[in-house]
C-alpha cells in the first residue's frame, strides 16, 4: 500500500498542498496507529496495517518536497545528508524501542508509542512548515493512473508473496504475476496520453533518472533486506529476544547514519559518479562478509563486521543517489 501510492502522494502535495499533505498523512497513520493497536483480529490488524501505509504515503513524499523547496545548491546537498543521517537514526531508534516495548511489555505498545511522537510532529509542523499558499487544486490528481499501479504493483507483491505456499508455477502465481506486469505497461502507455501523469514515462530514459531510480531500487532493497534477514539470523539462528535484536541493530543504524551524513560533504566536492561507485563497492564488501556468515557464528566476530561496511555504504548511496535524481 506504502510503495505503490508513492505516486500519488507526491502529486497529492504538489496539488493540495505540500503542509495540508504532510499533516493529512500524519492524521491517518496516527489513526491507523491507533486501529492497529486496538485490533482484535488478524483482518483487522492487516486494515489498520493498510491504513497506515496509505497515511505514510501521503506524508513522506510531502516531507521530501518541503525540504527540496525550503533549500538550494549546496545547502541542499546538506539537508539531504541530514534527511538520510536523521533516517538512519530513526532505523535505530525504531528497532530499539520496538524490541523494548516487545520484550517487557505487549506487543501492541509498538501502535501506541506513535501516538504521542505524532502529536509532537503535527505541532512542530504548524509552528515551522510555512503554510501553503494556494488554493487546492483538484484537477489533474490522475485518480485513474493511480489506481492502475497500485493494482498492478500489489498484483505482483501478491503473487511473489504467496507462490511459497501456491506453488511457483501454479495457476494463481501467473495470474497474478503476469496480471501486474501487465498493468504496469498499461500504466505506461495511460500515462504517455494523460495530460497531467503521475510518472512521465519518457524521462526514465534520462539518465539520471532513470538510472538514478534504478540504483534507489537496488539501495533500498539491499538496506530492508539486511534488515530482515539479520533480523532471522539472530532471532531465529542465534536465539536471540526482540530487546538483543534491537540493541544488535544499533551500530548498523549509526553507520549508515555516519554514511549519510558524510555523503553531502564528498558530493559536494567530488561530485555523484565517484562517491556513488565507492559507496556501492563498500555495501558489496559489506554484503559478501554477511554472505559467509554460517549458522554456528557469532554476532561480533560474523555479523557485526559485515552490518558496519555495509551500512556505511548503502549511508552515502542512498543520498547520494537521491542528489543526483533531485
Amino acid at each position: 500500500i506504502f510503495g505503490s501510492l508513492l505516486l500519488f502522494g507526491g502529486r497529492a502535495a504538489d496539488l493540495l498542498g505540500r503542509r495540508r499533505m504532510f499533516l493529512t498523512g500524519l492524521g491517518i497513520f496516527t489513526v491507523s496507529s491507533f486501529a492497529s493497536a486496538m485490533a482484535g483480529t488478524a483482518g483487522a490488524l492487516f486494515a489498520a496495517r493498510a491504513g497506515q501505509g496509505v497515511g505514510a504515503a501521503l506524508l513522506s513524499p510531502a516531507a521530501l518536497a518541503i525540504i527540496m523547496s525550503s533549500f538550494q545548491g549546496g545547502r541542499r546537498a546538506k539537508a539531504l545528508a541530514a534527511w538520510g543521517a536523521v533516517g538512519g537514526a530513526g532505523a535505530a531508534i525504531g528497532v530499539l524501542v520496538g524490541g523494548v516495548l516487545t520484550e517487557f511489555t505487549d506487543w501492541r505498545m509498538i501502535f501506541y508509542v506513535n501516538l504521542p511522537v505524532a502529536a509532537a510532529l503535527a505541532i512542530a509542523a504548524l509552528k515551522i512548515i510555512p503554510a501553503d499558499t494556494r488554493k487546492p487544486r483538484w484537477k489533474g490528481l490522475d485518480l485513474r493512473g493511480a489506481v492502475l499501479a497500485t493494482t498492478s504493483l500489489g498484483a505482483i507483491v501478491f503473487a511473489i508473496t504467496q507462490a511459497e505456499g501456491a506453488g511457483w508455477t501454479s495457476i494463481q502465481t501467473h495470474v497474478f504475476g503476469l496480471g501486474g506486469l501487465a498493468g504496469l505497461a498499461a500504466f505506461a502507455a495511460l500515462e504517455r496520453r494523460t495530460d497531467t501523469p503521475l510518472l512521465r514515462v519518457e524521462r526514465l530514459v534520462d539518465r539520471a533518472v532513470g538510472g538514478g531510480l534504478f540504483l534507489m531500487l537496488a539501495v533500498t532493497g539491499s538496506m530492508f533486506g539486511l534488515f530482515l534477514l539479520s533480523s532471522l539470523y539472530l532471532q531465529n539462528v542465534l536465539g536471540w529476544g526482540p530487546l538483543s535484536t534491537g540493541l544488535a541493530f544499533i551500530p548498523l543504524a549509526v553507520a549508515a547514519g555516519v554514511g549519510a551524513h558524510a555523503s553531502g560533504h564528498i558530493v559536494s566536492k567530488h561530485g555523484v559518479r565517484g562517491p556513488l561507485a565507492g559507496a556501492f563497492l563498500v555495501a558489496a564488501a559489506g554484503m559478501t562478509l554477511l554472505a559467509h556468515v554460517g549458522e554456528n557464528g557469532s554476532y561480533v566476530r560474523d555479523v557485526l563486521p559485515g552490518m558496519l561496511v555495509a551500512g556505511l555504504g548503502l549511508g552515502v548511496a542512498v543520498v547520494s543517489v537521491s542528489i543526483a535524481i533531485l
